[in-house]
């Protein structure tokens, strides 16, 4: 098979897109190429996009949108951009227009997913618990969080932690609202849980989704914000986590019932907060997770006795079927 590798992108993942891009082309079984959306919305192919990923970034590209590419002539392409365009429906749209198989979830789950009010409504409508919160667009006046701080200020449609703020009480939200609306027009005022344990889950199929094992995410810092994330050694993976059997068995459940209900396709990191008073919340759904070396999806499926490579010959199968 032959399949094209799409990376980069114009959001504040870029940088995270390009380290995912290089872990999936070390380990693809098959043939790939490479295309890079640059931060200034222009393409890189060929030599280019190849020489933007040894770099780690693609500052400005050589092609306007859509690149020269004979997309026909590809098996799948895998969508790798993390964020918006690459993550929210945006890119694809466009692969459906073009009739191409793809890697993920289609054009509703990835929108859903994307946005995180969205996301955390409709979950809630089907009774699954999501972490209380308040919706502010920009323009509106900011009311006053109903929410004991500490609470966090994030955008809508961001991932990586971008944008991201922890507010404690002797703490001016307007700072953390002001960088918030840098990212987005709309935003999430959260309430903060203090002593969660981060739990997360891996999800492969197609609508009817198979679970990892658990893992748990440990760290120092104030909250697992972006340095965190992926600066080395910053955050410690625990795979499997160090719970018991039916608190996992109810996590796996409780993400794949999610997919399910969200209509995603493909793959999906499903993140959970464990209360110290033992109650379970969905805190988010990750339809195109890190494939970088420190991410937690493909180490939760080597942990499952699924190894990298052959974690992407499933994906793209995937998207096939």
């Amino acid at each position: 098979m032959r399949i094209l590798l799409i990376a980069g992108g114009t959001s504040g993942e870029h940088e995270v897109s390009i380290s995912s891009a290089k872990g999936v082309l070390a380990a693809m079984p098959h043939p790939t190429e490479l295309a890079l959306l640059a931060k200034d919305g222009r393409w890189l192919l060929g030599k280019e996009a190849q020489e933007a990923l040894d770099a780690g970034g693609a500052p400005e590209g050589l092609h306007p949108f859509p690149p020269p590419v004979d997309w026909h002539s590809y098996d799948a392409i895998f969508p790798l951009m993390h964020g918006r365009p690459g993550e929210d429906g945006t890119l694809q749209g466009f692969l459906e227009v073009l009739g191409v198989p793809y890697v993920g979830a289609g054009v509703a789950a990835s929108a859903v997913c994307m946005d995180k009010d969205l996301c955390k409504r409709v979950l809630q409508q089907a009774g699954i618990p999501v972490v209380p919160w308040q919706t502010l667009y920009q323009g509106e006046p900011a009311l006053e969080p109903p929410f004991t701080p500490p609470y966090f200020i994030k955008p809508a449609n961001t991932g990586s932690s971008v944008g991201i703020s922890k507010v404690k009480a002797d703490q001016d939200a307007r700072k953390a609202l002001a960088e918030a609306f840098v990212w987005d027009r709309k935003v999430l005022i959260e309430q903060g849980i203090e002593g969660v344990r981060e739990l997360e889950v891996a999800l492969l199929g197609n609508i009817q989704a198979e679970a990892s094992v658990v893992g748990e995410i440990t760290y120092r810092s104030e909250f697992y914000d972006y340095d965190t994330k992926y600066l080395e050694g910053r955050a410690q993976l625990h795979i499997p986590a160090p719970i018991a059997p039916e608190l996992a068995t109810t996590l796996q459940a409780t993400a794949i019932r999610a997919y399910r209900i969200l209509g995603v396709r493909g793959m999906a990191r499903v993140d959970f907060f464990l209360a110290p008073d033992h109650t379970l919340y969905l805190n988010e759904f990750n339809t195109i997770p890190g494939f970088t070396p420190t991410s937690m999806y493909p180490k939760l499926w080597q942990a499952s006795n699924l190894p990298y490579p052959k974690l992407l010959d499933r994906l793209v199968r995937l998207a096939l079927e």
